[in-house]
């Protein structure tokens, strides 16, 4: 009864979910395409898939490359489609998997758009990456004979609560599911207050700690260095979110003039907001380029340079001297903070805000392990950047902690993949 009347309100909710496509491709042209997939339309597969990987954007995408990789190296022959909600997730998957895997978007949690994409596609197992519940594709999936299994599951206790409250509804699902992979004790203490049974909820670790760097990463970096000038402080501030510029235009206008050569990169969260930032950064009074157009040095008169590409982050975290993870700044409904991880891995200092319910494991395992650093506010934020500018020795001592963190907690991967294969033996 309780799926039911889920299923209705999805019903209802269509002409919302259509509007939100329409106006999303108003901002990002990626949106305007491909309608078709997410309502469960597409080509014909002419053999089953061994494995579907849900992967709902590029965070999620990232966790799960490792995975994929290993998962070919003891299965060569496994078949894998990924599938994400995004665009920037599909891109994602399309610049690093192209030749390994298939991409298409997932079909809304409908009924009939579900049971149209598992009868085009016959997978054996779904692997739900992260904590994305969705009752009638877990209980389509159960009716024709597919496995559910969820990795690197993370669960705040107000997520839990949020949960308990809609338990009839997600419950059936829920139980439905063989696996549960967690990031921590105490996500796995959190399933098995909402019901789950302790011998399907294993701690496997986080895969987010296997952040997969290209061999080139380094030397990439260094000709971004170059270009950046190498007398230049530079600060990149990834995943920004509306609000966040602004703070960060700010606090860069109040340290110009202790550090005149100082520069800023800005990199937000989402590709529709580029030239958003573009406009306030131009409007707040300085001199910026867009990465996409710029080819050579970077003028020392351009004091703020907007990373409007897709897949660079980890490679320009590597190149600056300090790393500021955006949503974590200022409250923002529905963020929890982004992953400080990348910036760990390639031995910068990360400064992260006071809003990381979502990272709040790693994040205060990083200040732990002196990897990081997080503020409170704006004063503090500018209090934290003087310093790390000041001290490159501190730098240094930082960075080199947030690669050693990494590199201990490295491992969920592998144990993701032992929960992984006794489903593929049980195949035909």
């Amino acid at each position: 009864m309780a799926r039911s009347l889920y299923t209705l309100l999805l019903w209802l909710l269509l002409p919302i979910v259509l509007l939100r496509l329409v106006v999303k491709g108003f901002y990002s042209s990626a949106y305007r395409y491909r309608w078709a997939e997410r309502f469960g339309y597409g080509p014909n597969y002419p053999d089953r898939f061994n494995v579907w990987i849900h992967a709902v954007s590029v965070g999620e995408v990232n966790a799960a490359t490792p995975l994929i990789t290993n998962l070919l190296n003891a299965r060569p022959d496994c078949r894998i489609l990924v599938t994400t909600m995004t665009p920037t997730g599909s891109e994602r998957v399309r610049s690093t998997m192209d030749q390994q895997v298939t991409h298409c978007y997932a079909p809304y949690d409908y009924p009939f758009a579900v049971t149209r994409f598992l009868q085009r596609t016959s997978p054996e197992i779904l692997i739900l990456m992260e904590t994305e519940i969705w009752p009638n594709i877990i209980s389509q999936c159960d009716r024709m004979g597919t496995k559910v299994l969820m990795t690197n599951v993370r669960m705040s206790e107000k997520s839990r609560r949020g949960y308990a409250r809609i338990l009839p509804v997600i419950g059936l699902a829920l139980a439905k599911v063989s696996e549960f992979g967690v990031q921590s004790d105490s996500d796995r203490q959190r399933l098995i207050d909402l019901g789950i049974s302790p011998n399907r909820v294993t701690r496997t670790g986080s895969m987010k700690f296997e952040t997969n760097l290209p061999p080139s990463l380094r030397e990439v970096a260094e000709a971004v260095r170059r270009d950046w000038g190498r007398d230049r402080s530079v600060i990149v501030c990834g995943s920004t979110h509306d609000g966040e510029e602004s703070l960060l235009l700010g606090l860069f206008k109040d340290l110009s003039e202790q550090f005149p050569q100082m520069l800023l990169v800005l990199a937000p969260r989402h590709p529709e907001r580029f030239d958003q930032v573009a406009r306030l950064t131009v409007r707040s009074g300085f001199n910026m380029v867009r990465r996409s157009q710029q080819h050579g040095p970077i003028p020392d008169s351009v004091s703020v340079q907007i990373a409007d590409t897709m897949g660079e982050l980890a490679m320009l975290y590597a190149a600056a001297d300090i790393a500021i993870v955006g949503g974590s700044l200022i409250r923002i409904k529905g963020i929890g903070g982004h992953n400080i991880l990348e910036p760990c891995a390639v031995g910068v200092p990360v400064i992260f805000g006071p809003y990381m319910r979502n990272f709040s494991e790693i994040s205060q395992l990083a200040l732990a392990r002196q990897a990081g650093f997080q503020i409170d506010g704006r004063e503090t934020l500018k209090a934290q950047v003087c310093t790390l500018l000041r001290d490159a020795d501190l730098r240094a001592t930082t960075g080199e902690n947030g690669i050693r963190m990494v590199s201990e907690n490295t491992g969920a991967t592998d144990c993701t993949l032992k929960l992984i294969l006794p489903y593929l033996n049980q195949r035909n």
